[in-house]
C-alpha cells in the first residue's frame, strides 16, 4: 500500500495481481465481457485491502479435533454505496467478500459542466455500521463529494466512511480531500490528471460504457 504526500487521506493499493488486472482493463481492445470480470476481480482483491482494519472477537468453537478460541468479525453486515451506475460493478466483488452486505443506492449524472445531478438516493438504516462507497473513477471528485454530502445528511460520519476507486485523478483527490477531508480514499492508481473533457489521463475510457457496453 503507498501513500502520496499531497493527499493524506488517500491509500493507494500496488499489489501486483491488482496493477496486472488494471492494466488488461485500461486496454482499448479488451471486450466488455472481460472488462466485468476484471472489475469483479479487482474489486474483491482490493477489498481485503479496505477491510483490513476491520474489527475481530474471539468466540468458542469446536473443530473436529479439539475446542479452541477463534477471530470472527465484529460487524459483518456492512453497507455497501454504489455510485450509479458504473459503481454497481464493483458490488459483486465486495458481496463475495461479505455476503451479509447490505446495499444502498446513489444515483448522480454530471451535467455538460461536469456538475453533479442527483436522480436517485436509496439508503438502508445504517446507524454505526462501516460504509463502503464505491465508483470506478475518481475524475472530477464532484460526483464522490455529493453523495458524502447525501450520506452526511442522513447521519452518517466519515470516520465510518471508506471511499473506493479503480482510478483517481489528483484533482478529484484534492476535491474530496477539501470537502471531505475525513473520509479515506482507496484507490488502484493515481494517474496524471484529466483532459479537457474531464477524463481521467491515461485512464480506461467510461467505465459504464465499458461495463455495460453502451459504446
Amino acid at each position: 500500500m503507498q501513500t502520496d504526500p499531497r493527499f493524506p487521506n488517500l491509500r493507494i493499493v500496488d499489489h501486483p495481481i491488482v496493477l496486472d488486472r488494471l492494466s488488461k482493463m485500461r486496454m482499448t481492445q479488451t471486450p466488455t465481457r472481460d472488462f466485468r470480470t476484471l472489475l469483479y476481480e479487482i474489486t474483491l482483491l482490493m477489498g481485503y485491502e479496505i477491510t483490513r482494519d476491520f474489527a475481530t472477537e474471539k468466540r468458542n468453537i469446536e473443530t473436529p479435533v479439539t475446542a479452541t478460541e477463534a477471530p470472527f468479525l465484529v460487524e459483518d453486515e456492512p453497507i455497501l454505496i454504489p455510485i450509479l451506475r458504473a459503481g454497481l460493478g464493483m458490488t459483486e466483488g465486495l458481496v463475495t467478500l461479505l455476503p451479509k452486505a447490505v446495499i444502498g443506492h446513489v444515483g448522480v449524472a454530471r451535467d455538460e459542466n461536469h456538475r453533479p445531478v442527483e436522480y436517485l438516493v436509496k439508503l438502508p438504516t445504517i446507524g454505526n455500521k462501516h460504509v463502503i462507497m464505491v465508483d470506478p473513477m475518481l475524475a472530477t471528485g464532484n460526483s464522490a463529494a455529493h453523495t458524502l454530502d447525501v450520506l452526511k445528511r442522513h447521519g452518517v460520519k466519515g470516520s465510518q466512511i471508506r471511499f473506493l476507486s479503480l482510478l483517481a485523478a489528483p484533482e478529484g483527490v484534492q476535491t474530496l480531500l477539501e470537502k471531505h477531508p475525513d473520509v479515506e480514499i482507496y484507490t488502484a492508481s493515481l494517474d496524471e490528471g484529466l483532459n479537457e473533457k474531464a477524463y481521467i489521463v491515461p485512464g480506461l475510457g467510461d467505465a459504464g460504457d465499458r461495463l455495460f457496453g453502451t459504446f
